[in-house]
C-alpha cells in the first residue's frame, strides 16, 4: 500500500506540469482513495493486533486453570490414598477436644456450686434481714457490704460495739472457710477529711478502717494470712454523692470473699492453653 502511495505521489508530481486539470483532479481523487484505504487497513490491523493480545491472555489463563485443576486433582488422589487415618486423627481430635471441654464445664459448675455455699452460709450467718448489710454475688465473687454506721462514727475510723457483733458473724463464716481469703475494702463520700490529726485525707480513713476491721476479726481467731486490707477512698461511689442519703450509702465497708481454688485455676489455664495450641 505503501509503494502505491508513493508511485501516486510521484506521478503527482511529474504530471502535474503537462497533465490536464481534469486529470490532475482525478488523480487528486485516486489518492485520496487510495489514502482512505490504507486508514481503513490500518484500524483493521490494529484491531487484529487488540484481538490476538486478548486471545494471547486467555490462553495463558486457561493454562493456569488446567495447571491448578491437575493440582486439585493429584491433592485429591492423595486424600483417597490416606483419607482413613486423616479421618480417625480428626476423630480423635475431636473427642480429645470434647474432654478438654467436658473438663471446663466440671471446673466451672465446682467453682458455681462453692460460689453458692458462700452466699447461703453467709445469708444464715450474717443479718442479712438488715437493711444496711447486702449480699451479692459479682462475676463469681461474693461481697458484702456493710454501712458505715454500723461500723464507725462519723469521720472515726473506731470500730463500734455493735460492729463487733456483725463481725463476730462475718468471723464465724471465714473460720468455715479456711481456703478462702477475705478482702477488707473501705469506702468513704466526697467529703474530704480535715480532723487534721495523723490522718490526712480519705485515702487515709478509708484504708485505716479496713484495718481497724481486720484487727477485730483478726482478734476473733480469724487466720490473718486469709486477709487482706484495701482502701478505696471516695472514688468508687455506689450513687452520686449529691445528698446527704447518698453520702451515706457510699459510706461503707465491702468484704470481699474470694476462694482460693488455686488447682482450679491452674486446670483452667492449662486447658485453655491446650485448646488455644490445638486451634
Amino acid at each position: 500500500m505503501k509503494k502505491v502511495l508513493l508511485l501516486s505521489v510521484s506521478a503527482m508530481i511529474l504530471l502535474s506540469s503537462c497533465v490536464s486539470k481534469k486529470l490532475y483532479t482525478d488523480l487528486q481523487a485516486k489518492q485520496k482513495e487510495t489514502q482512505d484505504l490504507l486508514n481503513s487497513a490500518t484500524v483493521k490491523l490494529n484491531s487484529c493486533l487488540e484481538d490476538r493480545a486478548s486471545a494471547t491472555a486467555k490462553v495463558s489463563l486457561l493454562e493456569g486453570q488446567v495447571s491448578d485443576l491437575k493440582k486439585y486433582n493429584d491433592n485429591l488422589t492423595v486424600l483417597s490414598s490416606k483419607g482413613a487415618s486423616n479421618v480417625e486423627k480428626t476423630l480423635e481430635s475431636i473427642k480429645e477436644k470434647e474432654l478438654k471441654i467436658t473438663r471446663l464445664q466440671d471446673a466451672l459448675t465446682k467453682k458455681d456450686s462453692i460460689t453458692l455455699a458462700v452466699v447461703t452460709s453467709l445469708k444464715r450467718e450474717v443479718g442479712i434481714n438488715d437493711p444496711d448489710i447486702e449480699i451479692n454475688v459479682e462475676k463469681g465473687v461474693v461481697f458484702i457490704s456493710i454501712a458505715d454506721k454500723l461500723l464507725f462514727k462519723s469521720g472515726s475510723y473506731n470500730v463500734t460495739s455493735r460492729a463487733k457483733e456483725i463481725l463476730a458473724k462475718v468471723a464465724k463464716v471465714v473460720n468455715s472457710k479456711p481456703d478462702f481469703e477475705c478482702m477488707v475494702e473501705g469506702h468513704t463520700d466526697s467529703v474530704p477529711y480535715k480532723k487534721g490529726d495523723i490522718l490526712l485525707d480519705n485515702w487515709d480513713l478509708s484504708v485505716k478502717r479496713s484495718t481497724s476491721i481486720i484487727r477485730v476479726l483478726q482478734d476473733l481467731d480469724v487466720n490473718p494470712g486469709q486477709l487482706i486490707a484495701a482502701g478505696r477512698s471516695s472514688y468508687v461511689p455506689l450513687v452520686d454523692n449529691d445528698t446527704a442519703e447518698n453520702r451515706a450509702k457510699n459510706r461503707r465497708t465491702r468484704i470481699v470473699v474470694l476462694p482460693k481454688i488455686d488447682q482450679f485455676y491452674d486446670m483452667v489455664e492449662k486447658e485453655m492453653k491446650n485448646l488455644s495450641a490445638g486451634n
